[in-house]
């Protein structure tokens, strides 16, 4: 192996032993393993329920994702922040993702007043109601078929706590950047 590829453990380095501060604490072989699983599973789940999306409705995950969050919502609307937030997506993301869910009839973006002040927030139309009940069923197999029905109950509640630990981390380091960006 070249001394340029990365490697689960440091050259003459137990993969126990603890890393000089000025390296990367490499990665054990199974933690290698599992790393290269999981990002495995993160370009190949995406990819397959956008396509399940895209072939059955006309609609990426995000977009199902911004017409789901809105059907949950109290009167199906929620401002532009909080749907951004709910989706996983920055607002520059979500402002492009309903301009072309507005072009369908599906959203419409209308003004606010609440406590936080005037701010935008999306409304999910009744024809995107309808679109929501139309894409769901497909999309629910589809999510059973990869994930719920691959795994046994003690994985998914394990892979769900995983997720959300993770998350927890990621989120948070994004809500830092996003407050010295102001783009999320």
């Amino acid at each position: 192996m070249s001394t340029d590829t990365p490697r689960a453990t440091a050259p003459d380095q137990e993969p126990a032993e603890q890393a000089p501060a000025e390296q990367a604490p490499w990665l054990t072989p199974g933690q290698q393993r599992d790393w290269r699983s999981l990002l495995g599973l993160l370009m190949t789940l995406p990819a397959a329920l956008d396509a399940q999306l895209k072939r059955d409705a006309g609609v990426n995950v995000f977009e199902y994702s911004v017409l789901a969050a809105l059907s949950e919502a109290p009167d199906r609307a929620l401002a532009l922040s909080d749907l951004a937030a709910l989706a996983q997506g920055s607002l520059s993301r979500l402002s492009h993702a309903v301009t072309r869910l507005e072009r369908s009839g599906w959203v419409e973006r209308c003004p606010a007043v609440d406590q936080a002040g005037r701010r935008t927030q999306a409304r999910l139309t009744d024809g995107g109601m309808v679109k929501v009940k139309e894409i769901a069923p497909g999309h629910v197999r589809e999510v059973r078929r990869l994930v719920v029905d691959s795994l046994t109950p003690e994985q998914l509640v394990a892979l769900g706590e995983a997720a959300r630990t993770i998350a927890a981390v990621t989120t948070a380091g994004a809500s830092d950047a996003c407050r010295r960006v102001g783009d999320c």
